[in-house]
């Protein structure tokens, strides 16, 4: 089921997720609701909390430029290694529109748990590797412009609450007959 992405500065997205305590067959729904989602949107990955759900699970798919991967979903995952240095220019479900340089960390290692529960340990590059560092800032209630100066945060905040403004009334207003 494609579930609605919450757009910031919606107060949710600032809050820290909770761990999952058992992977179940809710968790997979959830993992499966968010890949929906995900795709929908047509983006490479999601956290939880962006579908107002606080919980420490993302979903990424970095296929088009990472052909040889396949797409992951990570459960409580936690990034225990960090190499290196780039700079990616980050968009965002959540952010929609919008994108801005973030330093990252080139190369991490990242545990978690898989669908199935089982532990599992992936090093990520490229592509992957800003995914799960983007997506697990949003576990812990961080987004991408957190990480940019405030000017122009404060810049995209006025855009993104224009963009809600005007999404509520177009929800609101009567069908055409």
């Amino acid at each position: 089921m494609v579930r609605e992405i919450l757009i910031w500065p919606d107060p949710v997205l600032k809050q820290k997720a909770k761990p999952v305590a058992k992977v179940d067959d809710s968790t997979r729904t959830l993992v499966k609701d968010m890949f929906e989602t995900m795709y929908s949107a047509e983006g490479v990955g999601l956290a939880a909390p962006q579908i107002g759900v606080l919980q420490r699970v993302i979903v990424l798919d970095t296929t088009h430029s990472q052909p040889e991967l396949k797409p992951v979903a990570m459960i409580n995952p936690e990034i225990i290694a960090m190499e290196g240095d780039t700079t990616y220019n980050e968009g965002c479900l959540s952010i929609p529109g919008e994108a801005a340089d973030v330093d990252r960390a080139a190369v991490v290692t990242v545990k978690f748990l898989d669908p199935d529960g089982q532990e599992q340990t992936l090093r990520c590059d490229g592509l992957l590797s800003i995914a799960v560092q983007h997506e697990t800032d949003h576990l812990n209630g961080t987004v991408f412009v957190d990480h940019i100066s405030s000017l122009k945060r404060e810049f995209i905040r006025k855009r993104m609450k224009r963009l809600k403004t005007s999404r509520e009334r177009e929800a609101s207003a009567p069908a055409s007959p």
